[in-house]
């Protein structure tokens, strides 16, 4: 439905967050949307589904560590950065498979 956060002014991909993310040792599956932020308009917001046996700590410091390289390495603006993350048992899909973001949205009011 929205693959694209409008933060900072800027076009941020939720496709390259979650590429981004899903490159993290103990990351099963993972899904980006964009929620409201008063200051950048909208921020990123990471749902993780966690591979079996995973360390959750572990994993968020390891995603938020690679964020900050991305940063760091000029491939990502500071507002791309995911404002939070929520660990969930299942991501929701639609009828025909694909990640439904408006129940994500829902699930976060």
């Amino acid at each position: 439905i929205k693959d694209v956060i409008k933060s900072g002014g800027e076009w941020v991909s939720s496709l390259a967050l979650e590429s981004i993310a899903s490159g993290v040792s103990g990351v099963g599956e993972v899904a980006v949307i964009g929620i409201p932020d008063p200051q950048w308009g909208e921020r990123p917001f990471l749902f993780i589904v966690g591979a079996e046996g995973f360390d959750r700590s572990a994993v968020e410091e390891a995603v938020g560590t690679l964020f900050d390289a991305e940063v760091a390495a000029g491939k990502l603006s500071k507002w791309a950065v995911p404002k939070g993350i929520r660990f969930v048992a299942k991501i929701a899909k639609t009828s025909v498979g694909k990640i439904d973001k408006r129940a994500l949205r829902a699930g976060l009011s």
